[in-house]
Order: C-alpha cells, then sequence, then structure tokens
C-alpha cells in the first residue's frame, strides 16, 4: 500500500521560508519521479515543480522561479520542498504525488497523492 505524508506546512510571514517534507513508502521510490503541486481556494491544482528520479529539478510554476527548490534523499524516501520569500500569493494546500515518468519535461502524475499540507503565508 502507497503511503505518501507531508509535513512542514504552516503560518508564514510574507518574505519567510518553509521547507516541506513528503515521505513516501509502498513504492520504489528510487525509481520514481517526485511533484508537488497546489491548489489554492477556488483554484485547479497545479503542478509546481518536480524531480526526476536521477534528481534533476523541474520547475513547472513560472511565479515560484528563483524561490522554490525541490530535491529528493532517496535514502530517506523523502523529497523536499524549499520556499523562500514566500508571497501571499503562495497560499495553498500543497500536495505530493508519485509520478509514473517524466517524459522530456512533462511530468506525468499516478494516482498516488498525499493528504495536502496547508502553507498559510500572511503578516
Amino acid at each position: 500500500q502507497v503511503h505518501l505524508v507531508e509535513s512542514g506546512g504552516g503560518l508564514v510571514q510574507p518574505g519567510g521560508s518553509l521547507r516541506l517534507s513528503c515521505a513516501a513508502s509502498g513504492i520504489i521510490f528510487s525509481r520514481r519521479p517526485m511533484g508537488w503541486y497546489r491548489q489554492a481556494p477556488g483554484k485547479q491544482r497545479e503542478l509546481v515543480v518536480a524531480i526526476t528520479s536521477g534528481g534533476r529539478y523541474l520547475n513547472y510554476a513560472d511565479s515560484v522561479k528563483g524561490r522554490f527548490t525541490m530535491s529528493r534523499d532517496n535514502a530517506k524516501n523523502t523529497v523536499y520542498l524549499q520556499m523562500n520569500s514566500l508571497k501571499p500569493e503562495d497560499t495553498a494546500v500543497y500536495y505530493c504525488n508519485a509520478g509514473s515518468t517524466i517524459s522530456g519535461t512533462y511530468y506525468y502524475p499516478s494516482d498516488y497523492w498525499g493528504q495536502g499540507t496547508q502553507v498559510t503565508v500572511s503578516s
């Protein structure tokens, strides 16, 4: 049984930082691309960043370029999302996804999702 468990969300002031974690079990983690999505109130879920099984980072949201970075630790079956210079528009529920594959730069999600972690950026 596949489990993805996100953690690290919370309330942060504009300009602050957070690091989200997603711990995976039930999959061959080292062979999976992984992605972080987010869903703001009233908006569709969007792919923000992803990482290949080999550790290549891909960005899919122009709004986070230069501020967000994704990494992975295959020994811990965990991916991370480092978020710096946070803005109120980054407020959303952030979800981890265990991807099916990445073809070129296209990320193909699987049906494996975490429960989400709330990030609120507000003064």
